[in-house]
C-alpha cells in the first residue's frame, strides 16, 4: 500500500507572552522584541507594503498572494488587510500565507494587539483576527475574512519544515523573523531557497534586515537585491525582485464546474465553489436528494495518534475545516459543537492514551484525558470508563446540512444518472445511462461515492487507478433510541465501540453496523440489536439495562452505503491522466469529516489558492 512520507512530528511550543521595560511585546524564546519602539503598524507599512510596492503592484490582478515568515502578533497581516480594504482598485481576493513556530494564545494575542493598535479601525481588524484564531495545533489553519475574499493560511510549526511542505505561489514576500543573531534558522540559505521555490516570476521581497548574509542569500536564489533607507532611523532595509523563472501565476477560476453526486461530498464541493463565485451544476440520480431524510444525526470528531500520522492529521484538518466552513450556516443546518467523549476500551488503553497526549502536547482546551467520573459528568449519564474528551466534537444533522449547502448561490440542480464522461473541444461532456448528453463543463468532479468507479470505467479512465478500482460499497445502519429512555440523552457524543449521540427531536442516534457483502442496505432487527448492544457497552449498568430493554426491530433507523478504499482514506484530487476530471470519493465512515476539507481542497486548487494541506497529506489522498 502507498505510504506517503509524512512531515516529522514536532510538538508545538506556544509563545510565552512578555513585554520589555518599555512596554514593547517581547519574545522570551528569542530574547528579542516583536516590533520596534517607533511602532509596529508604522514599520509594517514602511518596510513591507512600501518595500513591495503595495498596493500598486496588486492593481489589475484577480487575486494576489503574499508570503510572510514570522506571523508574530499579526501586525503585517492586519496592515496589509487594511490597505486592501481601503484600495478601490484592489484585487478581488487577497491571500496571505504565514509561518509561525511559536504562536501566541488567543487571549494574549488579543491583549497585545489591543494595546498597540493605533486606532479603532486597527482594533476592529484585530478583533476579527482574534475571533477566528485557531487552536494551537501543529499544521495548516485557514482563516477567512471579508466573506472569503481575504484568506490567511497559517502554518504552525518550524518554517524550515513547513515552507517546503506547503504548496503555494507567492507574488510578494514579507521576511520578518527575529534578528539573525537571535533566530538564525529564519534566515538560512536553505530557507531562502525554499521560499524562492514559491516565487512567481517578478515576485518581490522586503525585510527590515540588511545583513550581508541575507542579501547574498537572496541573490543566490535568483533575486535582484537593493538597499533602501531603513525605518525609524535604521540605516538600511532590503528589497528584492525575482526577475525570471519561478512558479506560474495563479490561474483564473473555471467558468463552470459539473459535480456528479448530490450527497455530502457533492454538496460540500458545490458550496465551496459557490463561495468563490464559480457556477456549479450538480447532477444526481432521481430520488437521491431524500437519501438522508431519516438520518437524524451524525458526528464529526477528530482522532489522535502517538506519531500524529497521516490519518490523525487528516482527521484533525477535516474536523477543523468543517467547523470553520459550516459554523456560520443558518441554525437549522449548523453543526452543534457539543463535544465528544472517546472512551478507552480498557484501563491499559486509557493509560496509553494519557501517554499519547503527553507526547503530543496538544492544548487541553482541544483534547484532554478524563476518568470515568469526569466523563460521566460531561455526558450527563453514567459511562463505563474514561478516555479522551474532544471539546470540538460536533453533532451534524445530515439532511438539513446537505440541503443548505446545495442551496448555495450559483448552484443548479439537474436530475440525471451520469454513466460516463467524454472529452469534447477542451471540455468534458456528461452522458446519461441512456447515452444522452446531460451537460458539459471544463471541470467535472466525481463525488458520487462508489458510483465514481463505474463512471471512470465506462469513460476509459479507470485503468491507471488501481486503488480506486478496488473501491467497494459497505452497508450499514444506525438506530434511533427514545431520549426519555436515557433521561433525555447524553449531553455530548459518546464514542468507543460504537457511538451514542445527543438527542435530536426526542431521539438519540446509536450506531453503527458494518454489513460486509450485503446486496442491499436496510434497517433490520439484527442491525438494531447490534447498535443497542454497542450503545449499552458505553454506559454504566443502569442506563445500559434501560437500552437493552428496548425491542430490536421496533425502533426507527436509517441505512445507507459507505464507499471504502484500501487504507480507508479518501481519494481527493485531479486525475493525473485526465486533466479536468476530479475525484472526491471513498469517504468510508468519515464523510462528514472529509467533506468540507475536500470542498476547499478542490475549489482552492481550481482557483489557484494556497493549499490548505501539506504536500504529503495531498499525496496520501491523491487518486491513484
Amino acid at each position: 500500500m502507498f505510504e506517503p512520507r509524512s512531515v516529522a512530528y514536532q510538538p508545538l511550543k506556544p509563545a510565552a507572552p512578555a513585554t520589555d521595560a518599555r512596554g514593547v511585546p517581547y519574545s522570551l524564546e528569542y530574547d528579542d522584541v516583536y516590533h520596534p519602539v517607533a511602532g509596529a503598524f508604522a514599520q509594517a507599512h514602511y518596510v513591507f507594503l512600501d518595500g513591495n510596492g503595495l498596493p500598486g503592484r496588486w492593481r489589475g490582478r484577480h487575486q494576489y498572494t503574499v508570503c510572510e515568515t514570522g506571523f508574530g502578533l499579526g501586525v503585517n497581516f492586519l496592515t496589509l488587510w487594511r490597505a486592501w480594504r481601503e484600495d478601490a482598485r484592489r484585487p478581488a481576493r487577497l491571500h496571505v500565507v504565514s509561518f509561525e513556530a511559536h504562536p501566541l494564545p488567543v487571549d494574549h494575542l488579543s491583549a497585545m494587539l489591543d494595546r498597540i493598535a493605533p486606532d479603532a479601525a486597527a482594533r476592529d481588524l484585530a478583533g476579527q483576527l482574534a475571533a477566528r484564531w485557531p487552536p494551537l495545533l501543529p499544521g495548516i489553519h485557514r482563516l477567512e475574512f471579508e466573506a472569503g475574499r481575504v484568506t490567511l493560511t497559517l502554518a504552525f510549526g518550524d518554517a524550515g519544515v513547513m515552507v517546503p511542505a506547503l504548496p503555494f505561489a507567492a507574488d510578494a514576500f514579507f521576511l520578518d523573523g527575529f534578528a539573525p543573531s537571535r533566530n538564525p534558522a529564519m534566515w538560512t540559505p536553505e530557507l531562502l531557497a525554499a521560499l524562492a521555490n514559491h516565487a512567481v516570476a517578478g515576485a518581490t521581497a522586503a525585510t527590515w534586515c540588511s545583513a550581508g548574509a541575507v542579501r547574498r542569500g537572496l541573490q543566490d536564489v535568483g533575486f535582484r537585491v537593493d538597499r533602501r533607507p531603513g525605518f525609524a532611523g535604521k540605516t538600511h532595509m532590503t528589497v528584492a525582485v525575482r526577475e525570471a523563472g519561478g512558479q506560474v501565476a495563479a490561474p483564473l477560476p473555471p467558468s463552470h464546474v459539473a459535480v456528479v453526486g448530490g450527497g455530502i461530498a457533492g454538496a460540500a464541493i458545490a458550496h465551496a465553489l459557490s463561495l468563490r463565485d464559480v457556477a456549479v451544476t450538480v447532477f444526481e440520480k432521481s430520488g437521491s436528494a431524500s437519501v438522508h431524510q431519516d438520518h437524524a444525526a451524525a458526528a464529526v470528531t477528530p482522532l489522535v495518534a502517538r506519531d500524529d500520522n497521516v490519518r490523525a492529521r487528516l482527521s484533525r484538518a477535516g474536523s477543523l475545516r468543517a467547523a470553520a466552513r459550516w459554523g456560520e450556516l443558518p441554525v437549522h443546518a449548523r453543526p452543534w459543537r457539543c463535544g465528544t467523549l472517546q472512551l478507552a476500551r480498557d484501563a491499559g488503553r486509557a493509560a496509553d492514551a494519557a501517554s499519547i497526549l503527553a507526547a503530543l502536547r496538544f492544548p487541553a482546551t482541544w483534547v484532554r484525558g478524563v476518568d470515568a467520573g469526569e466523563a460521566s459528568d460531561l455526558a450527563g449519564l453514567s459511562v463505563s470508563r474514561g478516555g479522551l474528551y474532544f471539546a470540538a466534537g460536533m453533532l451534524v444533522r445530515p439532511h438539513a446540512l446537505i440541503g443548505e449547502l446545495r442551496r448555495s448561490p450559483g448552484v443548479r440542480q439537474v436530475t440525471a444518472n451520469i454513466s460516463r464522461l467524454a472529452p469534447h473541444a477542451g471540455r468534458w461532456q456528461l452522458y446519461t445511462d441512456t447515452d444522452e448528453v446531460a451537460g458539459e463543463a471544463p471541470v467535472v468532479v466525481l463525488a458520487n461515492a462508489v458510483g465514481a468507479r463505474a463512471v471512470l470505467r465506462a469513460s476509459g479512465l479507470l485503468a491507471p487507478l488501481s486503488r480506486m478500482d478496488q473501491m467497494h460499497a459497505l452497508a450499514g445502519e444506525v438506530t434511533a433510541l427514545p431520549a426519555h429512555a436515557l433521561h433525555g440523552g447524553p449531553r455530548c457524543i459518546i464514542g468507543g465501540e460504537g457511538y451514542l449521540l445527543p438527542a435530536v427531536e426526542g431521539w438519540c442516534v446509536a450506531g453503527s453496523t458494518y454489513a460486509h457483502g450485503a446486496v442491499d442496505s436496510a434497517v433490520t432487527e439484527a442491525g438494531q440489536g447490534v447498535n443497542l448492544a454497542k450503545a449499552a457497552g458505553l454506559l454504566g449498568q443502569v442506563d445500559a439495562r434501560a437500552l437493552l430493554a428496548l425491542a430490536p426491530g421496533s425502533l426507527p433507523g436509517w441505512a445507507g452505503w459507505r464507499a471504502v478504499l484500501p487504507g480507508r482514506l479518501p481519494a481527493i484530487g485531479t486525475l493525473p491522466h485526465a486533466p479536468g476530471v476530479v475525484a472526491a470519493t471513498g469517504f468510508a465512515s468519515r464523510g462528514l469529516t472529509w467533506a468540507a476539507l475536500a470542498g476547499d481542497m478542490i475549489a482552492g486548487q481550481l482557483c489557484g489558492e494556497p493549499s490548505i494541506l501539506e504536500r504529503d497529506l495531498q499525496a496520501a489522498v491523491a487518486p491513484r
